[in-house]
């Protein structure tokens, strides 16, 4: 066989230099066909092995009639029915190479992402453990945004996967922005669509916003890619080489890169997010004039120990709440409980688990107020005390037993007590 370098050098004398074919035979110390074959062949030689055939050509049209009937039967299970006996590995490869003609095609056409229309959103969970307080790291979730059209990124750290965090989350990188998008887009997230339907909390929060909450398909991990190769960003671009000393830490941190990674020249844009960001948001619908209701919520009736759990913390409350229902709300970084219109608590929100959160006022007030009641309780028993000292004391009547005898007519002997 001909080398590559042999071809081109027979095709360049040839051509170029008008070299005839015996001179060219003659010259290179080759064969007149191999010459002729060179000029014919506008492609360079290349070494093709022949075939030898493999164990399984002969058993291929008994796995064509099983994938027939089941297009997605797995190789282990072909393997069971036609009785193969060897290696596993060559079977798969061709019932691989096979299976397509039976399964079926779905392409997958490239969209086109108009101004305005979707926003992406997905959940990303950094490996580090962030110290969340009373010696406690935990492993949490970060709300990942992307408008479809200009590629703007953001994100944010939120304590929970709960509906209220989420909601929370969502509303506060929408107000980043400063518009909605006409869609959003999610995967089946528990708390926001993951029985195939948008939860009654994320319909809310869209029907306040003016927009629509979309569902990815199950098992499609392409109908919102763009996202989560933003996680895949984050990941390799953002965590390496960074410690975090709190979610608040992480969250500023984060804060600081953003605005980088929106100037960076998006291929496939064309150009940079913050550059084609005006023309997305121009698109948007407006924001409404009341925010949608977000957060952690629970109304109670305050106990005696003047706390309320949430997110399985405790949280002191104005003692002198005790026994009336109180409103207690979480937002991302507050807890505030709230009795008829007052604020009677306001904490920092912990994201630890199993933490007891006081505010030392309410205990000095506690403190007075069982004082107060000691004291009035000292006061009622020592008024019981002098009321009863002051009554006045009853005589009590005795009678002699013979006038008993009278009233039912008894007479006894004098002498010896019997009845007469």
């Amino acid at each position: 066989m001909i080398s590559v370098e042999d071809w081109a050098e027979i095709r360049r004398l040839h051509r170029a230099e008008g070299m005839p074919i015996k001179a060219i035979v003659r010259h290179l110390g080759v064969a007149r066909n191999t010459v002729r074959a060179a000029l014919a062949s506008d492609a360079p030689p290349a070494y093709r092995r022949a075939s030898r055939g493999s164990l399984v050509d002969a058993v291929e049209p008994e796995v064509r009639k099983l994938l027939r009937v089941d297009a997605k039967m797995p190789a282990t299970v072909i393997a069971e029915r036609i009785g193969w006996e060897h290696s596993l590995t060559i079977l798969k490869d061709r019932v691989r190479q096979i299976r397509p003609e039976y399964a079926g095609v779905d392409p997958a056409d490239r969209l086109v992402h108009e101004p305005g229309q979707a926003a992406q959103m997905d959940l990303w969970f950094p490996e580090p453990r962030i110290p969340v307080g009373f010696g406690q790291a935990a492993m949490l979730p970060v709300l990942v945004m992307t408008l479809t059209f200009s590629r703007f990124l953001s994100a944010v750290m939120l304590p929970s996967r709960q509906a209220g965090d989420l909601l929370a989350g969502m509303w506060q990188l929408i107000g980043q922005v400063g518009a909605v998008s006409k869609t959003l887009v999610w995967d089946r997230e528990a708390a926001i669509g993951g029985k195939g339907k948008v939860t009654q909390a994320a319909a809310a929060f869209a029907g306040t916003l003016a927009t629509r909450i979309v569902l990815a398909p199950p098992r499609d991990p392409e109908f919102k890619g763009m996202t989560e190769r933003n996680n895949q960003f984050l990941e390799t671009s953002f965590l390496p080489g960074r410690a975090f000393a709190s979610p608040a830490d992480f969250n500023t941190q984060l804060t600081g890169w953003l605005p980088r990674a929106n100037a960076r020249t998006v291929r496939s844009l064309g150009g940079r997010p913050i550059d084609f960001l005006g023309r997305d948001t121009a698109a948007m619908t407006v924001l409404p004039p009341h925010p949608p209701t977000t957060g952690l919520q629970t109304r109670v009736r305050l106990g005696r120990d003047y706390y309320v759990r949430l997110d399985g913390n405790d949280y002191s409350v104005d003692p002198r709440m005790i026994g009336r229902l109180v409103d207690v709300t979480a937002t991302l970084t507050r807890v505030i409980v709230v009795c008829d219109g007052t604020a009677v608590a306001d904490h920092e929100r912990s994201w630890a688990t199993g933490a007891v959160v006081t505010d030392p006022g309410h205990v000095m007030t506690a403190k007075g107020l069982r004082s107060q009641f000691s004291a009035a309780k000292r006061d009622r028993e020592h008024q019981r005390h002098l009321t009863s000292l002051q009554a006045p004391q009853q005589r009590v009547m005795f009678r002699d037993t013979s006038d008993y005898d009278a009233l039912f007519g008894v007479d006894f002997d004098p002498t010896t007590g019997e009845v007469l």
